[in-house]
């Protein structure tokens, strides 16, 4: 068997984590979803999830990555608790799951883009949509995104995934900075930077019951956190490597990324009259043309194509961890060639998500199942498996390169009592509102959501 590959920089592994982190959750979810749960309010809850819950549960999957030094399913195995490995494998499947879907919405991105460029997208937002996101045209879109994450993933770790990931967080943050400062010349962008900025939190208090879940399945969805990606990618790590200092810079990054695209997103929109907070996955592609034809001609078609192009980025570094989290599992546990693995589980994932592609309530359905369900789930067993299985041993991991001794045990009790406490409270919510409340059950696709 070929010796395993590692990050040959500690920043190629940064980026590639932020990467994963930096996807469609952020530059298109966050902003929506910010609008939608009363603004700068849940900013700020979003921002105290992921201190109090977001962290702590991505450095308990970096203990479990790096301690193992092998995929996420045999994580387990190694660390001597075989019968755990149930939760890798929950993970590695909603990867699977995830991307499936994911591809799809990364297909229309590029179609985006495209249309742009060429006006289309502008003329009649709404006939384009419907034009693209459905049947053959989306399907094909779809297979196009597929094969070029099945490319870099197929390259490995240092010449596929850390040399892509090297030049796409760099140009996603350029990007969207230089998005950020035009939309501060809209005339009326103050009313968007008040909407972002000024808290409401009467607003919380009023609807603490979809907003408080909502901002911490954003907190760990956008973290990447559940999908055992970032298990997979802490096993590639060194032992001199500080896993509470990388775990902080990758989700202030994260953080960042996500607030400056709010930055973009909400004033654009404000400024034209629009309301995104309403109509959900179509609405995003609709609202957001909407506002940039209102720009007028050629101004319009650049600030969207560069957009656009941002997005695409963000989604492409998020679904090659999705197939990397995967790939590791067949490569490690069977010792299969990287290459024929990734174009095989590829294609899987593209027959897949092929009804997603053809009809988006297929779409709306395999959402809900894998971030409402899967993810939260499988975070519930890793701070179990952390907090209460590894104890010392995961203090020991979290200490190697850091020696924070003390913020250690702190991390580690707080894993067992606060984020346990929090995250079988969003498990309980996700559970009543997936199986239980009739306008979001998931048992049968429904309306687009």
């Amino acid at each position: 068997m070929a010796e395993r590959e590692t990050w040959t920089t500690r920043l190629g592994f940064i980026l590639a984590a932020v990467g994963s982190a930096v996807g469609l959750g952020n530059i298109w979810r966050f902003p929506f979803a910010t609008s939608a749960n009363g603004g700068a309010a849940f900013v700020i809850v979003t921002l105290l999830a992921v201190l109090i819950i977001g962290i702590p549960a991505l450095l308990a999957e970096f203990v479990i990555g790096r301690r193992s030094n092998t995929d996420a399913i045999g994580a387990f195995r190694k660390l001597g608790r075989p019968g755990w490995r149930f939760v890798g494998a929950i993970g590695v499947f909603a990867s699977f799951w995830t991307l499936s879907y994911y591809s799809v919405v990364g297909g229309w991105v590029m179609r985006y883009v495209l249309g742009t460029a060429t006006g289309n997208a502008l003329a009649t937002p709404e006939t384009y949509f419907g034009s693209i996101s459905v049947g053959v045209p989306s399907v094909a879109s779809h297979a196009v995104f597929m094969a070029v994450t099945i490319v870099i993933v197929a390259f490995g770790i240092e010449r596929g995934i850390e040399l892509a990931t090297k030049f796409m967080v760099p140009a996603i943050v350029v990007l969207l900075v230089g998005l950020a400062v035009f939309a501060a010349t809209l005339p009326g962008a103050g009313d968007g930077y008040a909407f972002l900025l000024n808290p409401d939190f009467g607003y919380i208090i009023a609807n603490a019951g979809s907003v408080l879940p909502a901002a911490f399945g954003q907190a760990l969805f956008s973290l990447s956190v559940g999908f055992s990606v970032m298990i997979t990618y802490a096993s590639y790590l060194g032992e001199d490597d500080s896993l509470p200092i990388d775990g902080l810079s990758i989700a202030v990054t994260n953080f960042a990324i996500a607030f400056i695209a709010g930055l973009v997103v909400i004033p654009l929109l404000v400024v034209q009259g629009l309301q995104p907070g309403a109509g959900g996955i179509s609405a995003t592609f609709v609202a957001i043309p909407t506002a940039l034809a209102e720009l007028g001609g050629l101004l319009g078609q650049v600030v969207g194509v560069v957009f656009f192009f941002v997005v695409l980025i963000a989604a492409l570094s998020s679904a090659i961890s999705l197939l990397e989290a995967v790939v590791a599992y067949l490569v490690d546990s069977f010792g299969f060639s990287r290459v024929p693995t990734a174009v095989g589980l590829g294609v899987v994932i593209f027959v897949v998500g092929i009804p997603s592609a053809w009809n988006t309530a297929w779409l709306a359905w395999f959402d809900g199942i894998g971030v409402a369900l899967l993810l939260p789930v499988t975070v519930l067993f890793v701070v179990l498996f952390v907090g209460w299985v590894l104890g010392r041993d995961a203090i020991d991991e979290f200490t190697k390169g850091s020696g924070a001794g003390w913020l250690a045990s702190v991390w580690l009790w707080g894993l067992r009592t606060v984020v346990l406490l929090l995250v079988v409270i969003i498990v309980a919510l996700n559970l009543q509102d997936l199986f239980l409340t009739p306008s979001g059950s998931y048992i049968i696709p429904g309306p687009l959501r």
